[in-house]
């Protein structure tokens, strides 16, 4: 099991090229299901969750192939033998259930199992079964797996979202793509990831207007053909980046970053003292005066993004004065707030509520990984401390970041990864 080993209180400073979406590639993969044509993805992060999600589609009968020979285009294609989607798979990721929706539109059957991830919090999938079942799917739950058939096929109607779901929205699209008639989704979430989604679709073929609004509309076609998409840059790695910029007075140009994609996060990150900037296909972070301590509420896009708390409470636990972050997405997302707090910070939690008191400074400590995001709020902490971090179960890492350690070291970090 891997670690990474950080002396800290190092600015950072240079060029970090911000790769290929993780929360699009995923979906954007899954989409290869909807067609027996070849879909040709370009910019795909090299990272676990993608490892894990070509294994899923493999089983069920199509080929992903690297058409390029470093992971970062791939191909889809072949028609699917079988639409079972297994526990030992979806179990490692929770991205797998959007399997469901393509192969039920496409075969008329579905058997998945119930999906696991980062254990921050139950994410029920309740909405994407309902809505399916307005479409006219039968659905059953038995020995941990999802049951849906529809014998007739999927038929369009009104699926009104009681919570706007990224998962949910996505399931939904692409399932109505091959329903009969038209299918209207109303309180759709409307992620950057899901307009991704949307172009790429109907490059296939699919009619869906909408896109970026809180409502979509899909008119259901027979088929879908294969097209060539690139995806988007990774809004969240790029937040990251920039907080690390923040963290250590750095300055960071992230290559590929968009302002536009970030909304809420590039505000807070100046409401804390950090400047922003737009460069032609480049995001300028820097910060030279002290950090200010902010209040945030993660919401749905365009609010805060709930991906992106644990690294602003690394950020803000050396920022002059108090801050305070709700978490109104996920129950159980404040996992990392005790490992902080063994770095020096003074972090206290009440209900879905955390006050950050800063500090001057943290000390570096041994400190566990718990979930993807929180991982790398322990690395932001580890950049800025005195003293050595070892930073343990860094796998949570590698399933939604690339080359960590290397893009940071290139900027001046001083962080090894190290076998046990």
């Amino acid at each position: 099991m891997d670690r990474f080993i950080i002396h800290g209180g190092h600015r950072l400073r240079g060029d970090i090229v911000i790769g290929g979406a993780k929360n699009a590639a995923l979906k954007l993969l899954v989409a290869g299901l909807l067609t027996s044509e070849r879909l040709v993805l370009r910019n795909v992060p090299r990272i676990a969750d993608i490892t894990t999600m070509r294994r899923l589609l493999e089983q069920h009968g199509v080929t992903v192939e690297d058409i390029e020979g470093d992971g970062g285009t791939l191909a889809i294609g072949g028609n699917i033998t079988n639409t079972v989607a297994p526990y030992d798979i979806v179990s490692q990721m929770r991205a797998s259930i959007l399997v469901l929706g393509p192969l039920l539109a496409r075969c008329g059957e579905a058997r998945v199992s119930l999906p696991g991830g980062c254990a921050i919090g139950t994410r029920p999938v309740d909405m994407h079964l309902k809505g399916l079942e307005a479409l006219g799917a039968e659905i059953s739950l038995e020995g941990g797996y999802i049951n849906a058939r529809a014998p007739r096929g999927l038929v369009g109607d009104r699926i009104v979202l009681p919570f706007a779901s990224v998962g949910a929205t996505e399931n939904l699209l692409m399932a109505s793509c091959l329903a009969r008639g038209r299918t209207e989704i109303i309180n759709a979430a409307r992620e950057p990831e899901i307009a991704d989604l949307v172009a790429c679709l109907n490059s296939m073929g699919a009619r869906i207007t909408g896109s970026g609004s809180g409502t979509l509309t899909i008119e259901g076609v027979e088929a879908l053909h294969g097209t060539t998409h690139s995806v988007m840059p990774d809004r969240i790695e790029c937040g990251t980046y920039a907080c690390a910029a923040a963290i250590t007075g750095g300055e960071l140009r992230l290559i590929g970053g968009r302002a536009d994609h970030l909304g809420a996060v590039v505000r807070t990150l100046e409401e804390a003292g950090v400047e922003v900037f737009q460069e032609d296909d480049a995001l300028r972070v820097r910060r030279t005066g002290a950090l200010r301590g902010v209040d945030i509420m993660t919401e749905p896009y365009p609010g805060f993004p709930t991906d992106m708390q644990a690294q602003f409470m690394a950020m803000l636990s050396v920022a002059e004065g108090a801050s305070m972050v709700t978490e109104t997405i996920f129950e159980n997302r404040f996992m990392h707030v005790p490992e902080l707090n063994r770095m020096g910070a003074r972090i206290n939690v009440h209900g879905s509520s955390a006050i950050i008191r800063g500090v001057h400074s943290l000390s570096g400590a041994p400190v566990m990984a718990t979930d993807l995001r929180a991982s790398f709020s322990l690395i932001l902490a580890g950049l800025a401390a005195h003293g050595e971090t070892i930073l343990s179960r860094v796998y949570h890492l590698d399933r939604g970041y690339e080359a960590v350690e290397r893009k940071l070291a290139q900027c001046g970090a001083q962080i090894e990864r190290v076998k046990d």
